[in-house]
Parts: C-alpha cells; structure tokens; sequence
C-alpha cells in the first residue's frame, strides 16, 4: 500500500509538471496593485530565493511541564497529577520549486522527536499540537525523517489583473491573478488550506494549543502524523474565495495507513471565505467551513448505551466500528485587523 501511495504522489507531480510545460499564456502585466512586503517567517537558516526555487529549514523545540496538584480520578489516559516535564522536537527542511509562472511543487522532509506531557494524553485541547506528529505510546512509527509534504499547484487565470503574492514553503509564485482557480494535489495537511488565519495556525510561530491553532470541532482526514492525499480546487476573486478538498481517510482512526478506495471512505470539506471592507484601512476575513467524513469509525453513543444495558464490561468504541459511518461539522473561522500591528481572531465549531 505504501508502494501505492508513493506511485500515486508520483504521478500526481508528473500530471502537474506536464499540465505546466504545456500550459501557453501569455506574460502576466506587472502587478496592478502593490502590496507592502511580508516579513520571511522565522527559521534556523535564512530562506533563500533563486529564481525558481525556495529553499528553509525550521527547528521547533517546545519544552512544557507543570507542578503536582490534586486530582478526584487518575488513569493511564489522564493528564498526571505528579510534577512533570516533556519536550517535543520538530525538524523540517522545506523545498519549493517553480515549474512556470503558473505551477509550483511543494517537496518537504521532516523528523519528530520527543514527547508531549503524560504521552501527550489527558487534556482535550492539547497545549502542544505538535505532539500530534510524534509517535507515542504503542504507535509503531519510526522516528527516521519521513516525507511530509509534496504536491503540485497549478494556477488557471480567469482575468488580466494580477496582484503580488507573498513567496515561502507553501508556494514560490511572487505574483498571482486576483480571479483565479487553483488546483492542488498531494500530500498536505488540510490545515494548511483551511481554517487558515493570519493569527493562529502555525504552532512553529505562533500559538500552541490545538484548539486554538486548529477548530477544535473539525475532525479533519489525516494520518497518524497530522498527514493526508488530497485535492484542492479553489476559486479566488477580490472579496471572496470558494475551496473544495477531497482527502484520503486513515483506514483505522488515527492510523498510518490511507484508504484509497474513495468509496469506502473520504474526507469532503467546503470553505466560503468573505472579505468585506468594513473598515477602510483595516483587513476583515470570515471563513465558514463544512465537513463530512465518511469512514471505518465508531460511534460514542452506542458504545455508552451498551455499556449502560450491560452489554459490554466499559464503553468500547472500538467494537462499534462500522464501514461508512459518518460524521458531520461545521467552523466559524473570523479574523479582524485592528491596527497594523495588532489583530484578533475567533473560532467557533460544532461537530
């Protein structure tokens, strides 16, 4: 199966690479509307440009404990009551290169390490999303380098105004069409593309907590380290963006493993994003957000109801697994610039 999975991210950058060499526009006007330049994001070594390529390292060290304190319950799942401390490790090495002044392909190798507190179990939103990438207690992940990150982006122009972009790990395009479709295919966390904010979404610069990086209610498709194989179709014009993804679902929850039989299981997710001017000066961005994921999952409810009839000795989750539940939600994703140096941001879920 990985052998699969390695052929079909392999073909999906061939797909992508040709679509590009073949693609025949005409040069771009320069830039109709100036934006002022973004500060490079913070990494180990300085990112470096060359005409086509992006090349940036990132080493993420977070160190976290907290003293004793009392506790009614404690359990092999809880977080410990005794005084503790933990450190988790992140190394990543991120590559982009661009194919044409249309396409892109993200290529990234990461390494994780270390530990979260009590193995990252006990608390709901977890003080440490990157612990999520770290194999813990019973998972049989390796801690070599792995593959994080590839895939293809190709960009279709939908009108002869173009404005500039800001260049990084996740696109080396410096300018793009202000009405645009986007198509995305590989490897990625969904994160990267949804429920994205300027504020809080990025754990190496910004906030830790899971909840607060991510919607805490959106279950999104992934395996074990955060990862999964999708496509992305966006549609961008001035004041609004559309985005559509489909993703591979692990075929056990939270597993290494992908299904790629789509119609045993998937991840569908849609995103309305609205840019309205309601202040003048100041940026305003509300993003809503449905999914659907359709999976070999259990189900809390009958797990508790047999437990409760005495049909099983503790709620079992696991023995109520069936193929093709499903299970639904929705995110209000808002982001509000004060001042140019200040913002804020909410997130509501329900799921």
């Amino acid at each position: 199966m990985r052998l699969f999975c390695k052929i079909g991210l392999l073909v999906a950058c061939i797909i992508a690479v040709a679509i590009a060499m073949h693609a025949q526009h005409p040069e771009p006007n320069a830039p109709q509307q100036q934006q002022p330049e973004a500060d490079p994001p913070d990494t180990i070594f300085p990112g470096h440009q060359w005409n086509r390529f992006w090349f940036s390292g990132q080493l993420n060290l977070i160190e976290q404990g907290h003293g004793g304190f009392f506790a009614l319950y404690s359990g092999p799942r809880s977080l410990s009551n005794r005084p503790e401390h933990a450190m988790s490790r992140i190394y990543t090495f991120y590559t982009v290169t661009r194919l044409s002044r249309f396409s892109d392909v993200v290529f990234d190798v990461e390494e994780a390490s270390g530990v979260g507190l009590s193995n990252s179990n006990g608390l709901a939103g977890f003080t440490n999303i990157d612990v999520v990438r770290i194999p813990g207690e019973g998972t049989p992940l390796s801690t070599a380098p792995y593959l994080a990150r590839i895939n293809g982006r190709y960009v279709v122009p939908l009108g002869s105004e173009w404005e500039e972009a800001e260049v990084g790990p996740q696109g080396n395009l410096p300018s793009l069409p202000v009405r645009r479709l986007e198509l995305r295919v590989g490897k990625f966390p969904l994160p990267d593309v949804l429920d994205v904010n300027g504020v809080g979404s990025d754990s190496h610069l910004q906030f830790m907590n899971w909840t607060i990086v991510n919607n805490g209610a959106w279950d999104y498709a992934a395996d074990t380290r955060g990862y999964t194989v999708g496509a992305l179709l966006e549609l961008h014009a001035r004041s609004w963006s559309v985005r559509f993804v489909e993703a591979l679902m692990p075929k056990i929850a939270n597993g290494i493993d992908l299904e790629w039989n789509l119609a045993r299981a998937r991840g569908n997710n849609l995103e309305f994003e609205f840019r309205p001017r309601l202040a003048k000066r100041h940026k305003t961005a509300l993003r809503l957000l449905a999914y659907r994921n359709v999976a070999d999952m259990g189900n809390y409810r009958q797990a508790i109801t047999e437990f409760l009839a005495h049909q099983t000795a503790v709620p079992d989750i696991i023995g109520t697994r069936r193929q093709g539940r499903t299970k639904n939600g929705i995110g209000l994703n808002l982001e509000q610039e004060l001042s140019h140096t200040t913002r804020a941001f909410l997130r509501i879920g329900a799921g």
